[in-house]
């Protein structure tokens, strides 16, 4: 059956239609996307603004629409960070169901990183033995780790790229002490959490999914997308390492002119560097794999897994 999954992210909201059936791989048939940058559309009190919920029923139907011309049967709508911690989530989901049908369901945090473990350990396969999944969006971190296909552990931390870009990094380029500032307060985030993790032992692979991840590991000198999914593309600490500093005295222009660097994300890349340095670090990551597969891959990975046992 043809699937679809409508992720409306901190950044984009993205349609993903797949040919999929219980027992085999989905395998993409359209993408729709929409950079919407909702995060940024909160006004003081934490609240979507009413001309993002405009915004947002608008790329809904949109979405919709492309759904519907695809020849989707089977639609899952749901939303992450910016939905879920904004003050008028519940108005916000009303609106969207009373204007376009659309019920979004609202993952937790923990729940985004299951659903997105899941999706690496179907990529990997059990072979790849007890994994450490990382993965930025544009308003959280989400680790898990795991030998099975549900995580021993799974957290959600509050550093996303967009997040921290507009609450740290307003400079362009940043100020040296503001990215120092950030860069205490991410590690000091993340290293609460480690012992979480590391009384499990040592994970066999560690990998991360993400675009910013992706472009990171691009920059370092990965292959291009065009090269297609099957390609192993890894992401080595210390060529990270030898990036923050260049990015950090970049303007948001040159960092768009980068490899693999789009301009709508160029403005969140130090903040995910930082990010995702600081959490290699902190792990005690020498390199890691990136996993094509993510949460929306997790989202019809789970929904099959349903189908298949009824």
């Amino acid at each position: 059956m043809r699937l679809g999954v409508l992720d409306v992210g901190s950044n984009t909201v993205h349609l993903l239609v797949v040919d999929a059936h219980p027992g085999a791989r989905p395998l993409p048939a359209h993408s729709h996307k929409v950079e919407l940058r909702l995060a940024q559309l909160l006004d003081e009190a934490g609240a979507v603004s009413p001309e993002g919920v405009d915004k947002l029923i608008a790329v809904v139907r949109e979405a919709l629409q492309a759904a519907e011309d695809k020849g989707v049967e089977d639609l899952l709508p749901f939303a992450t960070s910016a939905v879920r911690e904004a003050s008028n989530a519940d108005d916000v989901l009303a609106r969207v169901q009373a204007e376009t049908g659309v019920e979004l369901q609202v993952l937790t945090g923990a729940e985004e990183a299951r659903l997105t473990f899941l999706a690496a350990r179907r990529w990997f396969g059990w072979s790849a033995g007890k994994l450490l999944v990382l993965d930025i969006g544009g308003g959280s971190l989400e680790i898990a780790y795991g030998i099975d296909e549900e995580p021993d552990a799974a957290v959600s931390l509050p550093l996303g790229a967009g997040r921290l870009t507009a609450g740290w990094l307003p400079g362009d380029p940043p100020d040296p002490e503001a990215i120092r500032a950030l860069r205490r307060h991410v590690r000091a985030q993340i290293a609460r959490t480690v012992g979480e993790f590391t009384r499990f032992g040592a994970p066999d692979h560690v990998v991360a999914t993400s675009k910013t991840f992706k472009q990171l590991a691009r920059l370092a000198g990965a292959a291009r997308s065009a090269e297609g999914l099957y390609v192993q593309r890894e992401l080595k600490r210390e060529s990270l390492e030898a990036w923050v500093p260049q990015l950090a005295g970049m303007t948001v222009a040159q960092r768009s002119e980068l490899p693999g660097v789009s301009e709508g994300r160029a403005g969140q890349l130090l903040a995910g560097a930082l990010v995702a340095e600081g959490a290699m670090d902190l792990f005690g990551v020498e390199k890691l794999e990136i996993c094509p597969w993510a949460l929306r891959e997790g989202v019809i990975l789970r929904r099959l897994d349903h189908m298949g046992s009824v």
